[in-house]
């Protein structure tokens, strides 16, 4: 009998022993294609010594000092490569965490004090929006916008102001995006201006949707006019980076891509490339020296934040992305992946839109193209081809709910940064394969 408990209690879990590059082996000596970096964390490949090194040789200095009392020369350098990733000058100030949700909440808790440290104590609403994904956390379910994650948790989650998501293939507005004046984004002034300017202390927004969505990326203006509303409003900008941020969609910041930059931004996932849990959030520095010089201490804080070994951990997977040029190989590999996916699967009706932003991509599947109407939520449809791709030896991300919250099958693919050609041909070939299995067996067109 296992004494673990599981995400999904009864059904068997595979033991895994092995996993190199773009792939893991199991007890069985079965191979998988990590065609979802592991829940989007691996980011430079399974088993790069180097990183292995690089924790001992911590582990041999300091494994642990508490981050209230000490810094620590990993710290430092980690710090300084994580400011790196962004275009900004300004955004250099790094405070460390442990994981994606306690990224955004740390950027929420900072967001709130610095509008105390400011004399504002009124400004403290969080606008974001709906089928985005923030974390798991209450604080962070309250801020995300699925609606099939919250339901459950609903009496313990405080109610936040949302808006409707920048999702072009499904647009609310009933929209095309040429020509489109982008209401997406004006509702955020008017929900700003709804709950009153003086109360709004951010907005928070992931620039790709990933979990919730499906490798949704925005209206190549949404971003631009958005950052323009939170400056006439005098709001900060949180931009939720922890699965797009350290190189994923060919950038090592998403939103650079449209050239704005945020206030905060939350990191995790492949900040480590799950060598070591870590997260982050990357300060302005005028956000940083308004605490500094105000009551002169953030009010917060976790046992691990900036944890030596992690700090080593992630020091090196940064050094490791930037010298094999794998930020820019996101770029190019993504190309050559949504065109095989696109090509692989366009004579079948189920898929409705293939999508994505460097090495992250998505899939979204329906029962009519034309009409864009979504499968019937019971068949669990995304679950299927998930399985069935697992059969066929390879590792997806399926997502439900994309469509309202609670209807819409997705799959999200994000392999590690150094899959070859050869392992995206047989990726897709995999994903074709089992999206056709699906529909034999659930009795779909």
């Amino acid at each position: 009998m296992s004494h673990v408990f599981v995400r999904r209690p009864g059904r068997a879990y595979p033991r895994a022993v092995r996993a190199e590059g773009v792939w893991i082996w199991d007890a069985d000596g079965r191979r998988y294609l990590d065609g979802c970096a592991s829940a989007c964390v691996v980011s430079i490949g399974h088993g790069v010594r180097e990183i292995e090194e690089a924790a001992l040789a911590q582990r041999r200095q300091v494994s642990f000092v508490h981050g209230a009392t000490f810094l620590t020369d990993a710290c430092e350098r980690f710090a300084g490569r994580v400011a790196a990733l962004s275009q900004a000058p300004d955004l250099d100030r790094v405070y460390f965490v442990s994981s994606g949700s306690e990224a955004v909440e740390t950027a929420v808790k900072l967001a709130r004090q610095y509008w105390l440290e400011k004399g504002r104590p009124e400004r403290h609403k969080v606008v974001s929006r709906w089928g985005s994904y923030h974390g798991n956390t209450l604080g962070a379910l309250a801020f995300g916008g699925h609606v099939g994650r919250r339901r459950p948790y609903d009496p313990l989650v405080p109610a936040t102001p949302h808006v409707e998501p920048c999702y072009c293939y499904r647009c609310p507005y009933g929209l095309e995006p040429d020509g489109c004046a982008l209401p997406c984004a004006e509702a955020l002034d008017r929900a700003v201006r709804y709950e009153g300017a003086d109360t709004v202390a951010a907005f928070l927004a992931e620039p790709v949707v990933g979990a919730t969505l499906g490798a949704v990326a925005p209206h190549p203006g949404y971003w631009r006019r958005i950052r323009e509303i939170c400056d006439a409003h005098d709001i900060l900008l949180i931009a939720d980076e922890v699965l797009t941020g350290a190189g994923r969609t060919g950038r090592g910041l998403a939103l650079d891509r449209w050239g704005v930059a945020p206030d905060l931004v939350a990191l995790a996932k492949g900040l480590a490339s799950g060598y070591a849990a870590v997260g982050a959030v990357l300060v302005h520095r005028r956000v940083h020296d308004t605490v500094r010089d105000g009551s002169g201490a953030f009010v917060h804080g976790f046992t691990y934040n900036q944890h030596p070994v992690s700090m080593a951990v992630g020091d090196r997977v940064l050094a490791y992305l930037e010298e094999h040029g794998l930020v820019a190989r996101a770029e190019q590999m993504g190309e050559t992946l949504l065109a095989g996916l696109r090509s692989a699967l366009a004579d079948l009706p189920v898929v409705g839109d293939v999508r994505g932003v460097g090495l992250l991509a998505g899939v979204e599947f329906v029962a009519d193209r034309n009409t864009r109407e979504p499968l019937d939520p019971d068949l669990g449809f995304a679950w299927q081809v998930a399985e069935a791709a697992f059969h066929r030896g390879l590792l997806t991300y399926p997502g439900t709910g994309c469509a309202d919250g609670t209807r819409g099958d997705h799959l999200l693919l994000c392999p590690p940064l150094v899959i070859s050609r050869e392992a995206v041909s047989s990726l897709v070939d995999r994903v074709r394969d089992a999206v056709s299995a699906a529909c034999a067996g659930s009795g779909v067109a």
